[in-house]
């Protein structure tokens, strides 16, 4: 495991350092669409990664966000997300990074978010903790739920699709109604890592794109976060009090 830990974090500051150095650049490459929008920035670090990983262990399998499976049959399974928060970088906002897990069977027993401007890296093993720049990462904030900051995530199925994105407004309000803010960052991975340090009190994931989930969702587990979930609605937070208080406002 540990030698999976060091490949996946060389995976990801390979694509980070790539991603800093493109978004210091004038002009931007994309294809915006009414609901998404894909740079040339994620297919630069999605080559990057990979590069890394199959050098590293070419005979697992990869899904990866831009060029999709390949050896889908492997035990072990690489998961891609070369740049979450493609809508931040696009627009200059500096809030965005790389995303990657491992899973065996089936199952995440890795999960890495690197946060490369700020040069974060979270490093989550099943069973083993998480860590945060290589120390202890713990989602512990005792800020009661009426002061806390929730970050809520609804991924791109819901987006597109009316019911869903009516009931995804639905939760949003309820939450609204519960905590002094709620934040939408366009960059759930690093959501994850904020929860996991202890800098925002939970996340809220309604139908979250599974190529960064699998790596957030180990995260808020292994560093100790209190969590549940209800079909495709995954709620993590920081105390047991500020979940069963989110529990009641959403389901």
């Amino acid at each position: 495991m540990d030698a999976f830990g060091e490949a996946a974090v060389a995976a990801c500051e390979a694509a980070g350092e790539y991603l800093v150095a493109e978004f210091e650049r004038a002009e931007t490459t994309a294809d915006y669409g009414p609901r998404d929008v894909k740079a040339e920035a994620d297919r630069g670090a999605e080559r990057r990664a990979l590069d890394v990983l199959t050098t590293a262990y070419p005979d697992h399998a990869v899904y990866a966000e831009e060029s999709g499976e390949r050896d889908g049959d492997a035990p072990y399974r690489w998961i891609v997300d070369p740049l979450d928060g493609t809508n931040n970088f696009c627009a200059g906002i500096p809030y965005f990074g790389t995303a990657v897990a491992l899973l065996h069977e089936g199952d995440p027993v890795l999960g890495v978010v690197h946060d490369p401007l700020h040069d974060d890296t979270y490093v989550a093993r099943r069973g083993e903790g998480a860590t945060y720049d290589g120390g202890p990462a713990r989602a512990d904030s005792d800020v009661p739920l009426d002061g806390a900051t929730v970050a809520f995530v609804v991924g791109l199925d819901a987006v597109e699709d009316a019911d869903l994105r009516a009931r995804s407004e639905e939760l949003k309000g309820a939450l609204a109604g519960r905590c002094k803010r709620v934040w939408e960052s366009w960059a759930p991975a690093l959501d994850w890592g904020l929860l996991a340090r202890g800098d925002i009190e939970a996340v809220v994931a309604f139908h979250p794109d599974a190529i960064e989930q699998h790596a957030g969702w180990l995260l808020a587990a292994e560093s100790g976060a209190h969590c549940h979930r209800e079909g495709d609605l995954f709620v993590a937070a920081g105390s047991e009090a500020s979940l069963d208080g989110l529990c009641d406002a959403l389901t």
